[in-house]
């Protein structure tokens, strides 16, 4: 068993943990002998981890740097419970080799990223954000849209933020192309979305979204020569991990004509310099990493990662395990 969690210390480092159901707060903090709250109002650095990290049981984190030297401070740390999906940012061979259990919350912002896609697609068919600058700016413009109905629209990574996507996208009257090596193909039939090859898919695209997780070997798949095969003046959004595209490439392929348009809510480093092209080209609509920003999403990712930190210091099993009792992934 566990050990006694009236002795147990727990880090919390998204700043939006309990910011709309309070419930949250008052059952970990009744739960554990100690809560530790982030006050920075950004996510951790490593270094600021190494401080923190010592004397806790539990961590609840955001997109905080948990690399190997945060975690070579964690003297008793049990447990990571992601607060989201992605542990691209946590070093999972440091948590295997010091026994540490690693959860996410694969299904509770599906929904908020879904709809931010949505309107991603919205704005990039009717210039939305463009129009409304410009009507600020004392303008009153003609701006060219397009309707989603008879385009096609293709899904790269068809699993619960891809699903969503496509739920919403059934009345518009548009074709829903997806590409998934393991989509659920009664799923697919059920939503009327055509499991294609990636070749197909890039070819038949007015509009593309990504919704494939990052690794090895999707990391800049959106690069020059990916772009170079979508059919000129289709559009790119991506909701999913910044990493997935390679920017120089995208900023080209805007530059060049090849892209009509790019919506990005996430990006390699963020948030992008000052000076960074990703923050004023006219082409591109860009978003603060906003999707899981919703009281939804909050309080879904607030309640799995908190079960499941709360189950492994209790010893018990995580419904949502992406690394247990040191084992691989």
């Amino acid at each position: 068993m566990g050990p006694d969690l009236k002795t147990c210390r727990v880090l919390v480092t998204p700043t939006t943990f309990g910011l709309y159901d309070k419930r949250l707060c008052q059952e970990l903090e009744t739960t554990v002998s100690e809560v530790i709250y982030n006050r920075r109002g950004r996510p951790l650095t490593s270094d600021e981890l190494q401080q923190e990290l010592p004397g806790c049981d539990g961590l609840i984190a955001g997109l905080d740097r948990i690399d190997y030297a945060a975690l070579e401070s964690a003297d008793r740390l049990k447990v990571i419970a992601r607060y989201g999906v992605g542990v691209d940012n946590v070093d999972l061979g440091a948590a295997a080799k010091k026994k540490i259990t690693v959860t996410n919350t694969p299904t509770a912002n599906s929904v908020s990223v879904a709809e931010l896609t949505i309107g991603l697609l919205l704005s990039l068919a009717r210039s939305i954000p463009q129009s409304s600058a410009s009507v600020r700016d004392g303008k009153w413009p003609r701006l060219q849209g397009k309707v989603l109905a008879g385009k096609v629209i293709g899904l790269i990574g068809f699993g619960s933020v891809g699903k969503e996507v496509a739920r919403r996208l059934q009345p518009w009257q548009a074709t829903i192309l997806a590409f998934d090596p393991f989509a659920d193909k009664k799923l697919a039939l059920l939503l009327d979305v055509r499991l294609v090859e990636m070749e197909e898919l890039l070819r038949e695209a007015d509009f593309l979204s990504l919704h494939a997780p990052l690794m090895a070997e999707t990391r800049h798949m959106v690069n020059a020569e990916f772009l170079s095969r979508m059919k000129r003046g289709a559009c790119v959004v991506n909701a999913a991990r910044g990493e997935l595209i390679d920017e120089p490439a995208i900023l080209a392929a805007l530059d060049s004509g090849q892209l009509g348009g790019a919506a990005l809510d996430v990006y390699t480093h963020e948030p992008p310099p000052e000076d960074s092209p990703l923050r004023s080209h006219p082409r591109l609509i860009a978003t603060p990493h906003c999707g899981a920003h919703t009281d939804g999403a909050a309080d879904g990712m607030g309640w799995q990662s908190l079960r499941d930190c709360i189950s492994v210091l209790r010893g018990e099993a995580p419904l949502y395990p992406v690394l247990t009792q040191g084992a691989s992934a």
